[in-house]
């Protein structure tokens, strides 16, 4: 022990063994990792802002089993689709790769938690020349290192490291919640395009036939006109409703192009070969599917929880903020060996030694610091109505499509029962036309009825296939119960 005074100043060096050294070092360093707190304020989920149960009109009954998706659209065709979208839509892609960005950045925020230990290895020459030399003479110097250094790591009593990492956690997982949230809106959006697909191309196809009755039609009336049967005014009524179904057809043949433009977006890269597909009447899509109470339902939504998880972090974002008020201590030193010469290097007393502890107490800032608190607290309000719109949103999703279910089907039993006693009554028109007692103008109307009364079932239909199918992305969250 050597001990210097200088003035009043007393200063003691304590020549310390490197092994008692590091155990010293360690132990402060293990007492500040199990002593440090947290100023995050204690999280609580915010009480859903939804009724206890589902509106009367939705009807909620049936089982409670959500299947996979290979099991919920049976159509062939349409799983070829759905999984070829999942491996090459491009949206996907970044959603996915945006999973890998927050995983490594909370990876970046963990590792400040931990001190960073590096190796060195250094050589420094230098020369000086005598002019500036006190003894007038050229001076030459050169000194090895080799270190162990600790690079300034700090001691998280306030918890200000752990808050943002909580913080950073949080993200991560919002982020991985949000990619499951849109790969089920894909999934529902390819199947969505698909019906869309089929609905034009049965449409077409009547539209089609219908071009073609028309035209047999317009020939007929221009023979019985040719022939004084019939007047010039039903073969300008024929002449128009054929005209009619031609536009018809060419809207939909438009639509259809859309439909199929849409449906190669999603995907992103079509199949080379597509098995058969099943026509609309014959998808199989099951809507016997129940939401149990809201709050169980809702909460496991991927949506709801990315939503939850962006409180959660900007809860702990207030911790850090808070932390930044107070002192931050962290520490820098190094343990190695050095020597004027290269030989010497690991010889007896060499050993060399550096520990710099550093306190930062924060004074004055002009506000910063008091403003970024303001910040974190004002972002958790946002948060917070987010998270509480998100599940109301959630809700009123599936309360709709609970009732579209029903209701659509009714519709679609009636639509049905339309288009046969639509069909009927043109058979018993046709006959009567052909017997003279019917006129063009009662047939052109009663065909007219029968084709809008067919259009109108195949959209009902497909509206009833999309609103079970949003189910399936509505309800994906809540877990299969006997």
């Amino acid at each position: 022990m050597k001990t210097i005074t200088v003035g009043r100043v007393l200063t003691r060096h304590v020549w310390l063994k490197p092994d008692l050294r590091l155990h010293r070092v360690a132990g402060v360093l293990m007492a500040a990792l199990l002593g440090g707190c947290s100023l995050a304020p204690t999280y609580q989920r915010p009480v859903a802002p939804i009724p206890l149960a589902w509106p009367d009109t939705a009807k909620p009954d049936g089982v409670r089993v959500m299947p996979d998706w290979q099991v919920y659209f049976p159509d062939p065709r349409l799983q070829a689709l759905i999984s070829a979208a999942l491996q090459n839509n491009r949206d996907l892609r970044i959603a996915t790769a945006r999973i890998a960005e927050a995983r490594a950045q909370y990876g970046i925020q963990q590792a400040d938690r931990l001190p960073s230990v590096n190796l060195d290895a250094s050589r420094n020459a230098s020369l000086s020349p005598a002019s500036t030399s006190f003894t007038g003479r050229p001076f030459q110097a050169q000194r090895y290192d080799v270190k162990v250094s600790l690079v300034s790591f700090e001691l998280d009593f306030w918890g200000r490291v752990a808050s943002l990492n909580a913080a950073a956690k949080a993200s991560y997982l919002a982020t991985e919640a949000a990619q499951r949230s849109f790969r089920l809106s894909l999934i529902a959006d390819v199947a969505n395009a698909y019906l869309s697909v089929l609905e034009l191309s049965e449409r077409l196809q009547l539209a089609t036939a219908t071009a073609q009755g028309r035209a047999k039609m317009r020939e007929l009336v221009a023979r019985r006109r040719d022939a004084g049967v019939s007047s010039e005014l039903d073969a300008l009524l024929s002449e128009g409703e054929y005209q009619a179904a031609l536009a018809e057809q060419a809207n939909l043949q438009r639509q259809q192009a859309a439909a199929k433009n849409l449906l190669t977006l999603l995907v992103g890269e079509m199949p080379a070969q597509l098995p058969e597909g099943r026509s609309l009447a014959r998808q199989g899509i099951t809507p016997d599917l129940v939401a149990g109470l809201p709050g169980e339902v809702l909460l496991q939504r991927p949506d709801v929880l990315a939503a939850e998880q962006r409180l959660i972090s900007s809860n702990a974002s207030i911790g850090a903020a808070r932390a930044a008020f107070l002192p931050r201590i962290s520490l820098t030193g190094s343990l190695g060996t050095a020597s004027r010469q290269l030989s010497g290097l690991f010889g007896a007393g060499s050993d060399a030694w550096n520990f710099q502890p550093a306190l930062t107490l924060p004074l004055f800032d002009a506000g910063r610091s008091a403003a970024s608190l303001d910040v974190a607290e004002a972002r958790k309000v946002i948060a917070v109505a987010e998270y509480e719109k998100t599940i109301q949103q959630a809700f009123r999703e599936v309360a709709d499509l609970l009732a579209a279910r029903d209701s659509l089907t009714d519709q679609l039993a009636a639509g049905q029962a339309n288009a046969k006693a639509r069909q009927q009554r043109l058979k018993l028109i046709e006959a009567r036309y052909q017997a003279g007692i019917a006129n063009h103008l009662e047939l052109l109307d009663a065909q007219r009825d029968v084709y809008a009364a067919e259009q109108g079932e195949l959209q009902i239909r497909r509206a009833q296939l999309v609103a079970v199918t949003q189910l399936y992305k509505a309800l994906a969250g809540e877990m299969a119960r006997p």
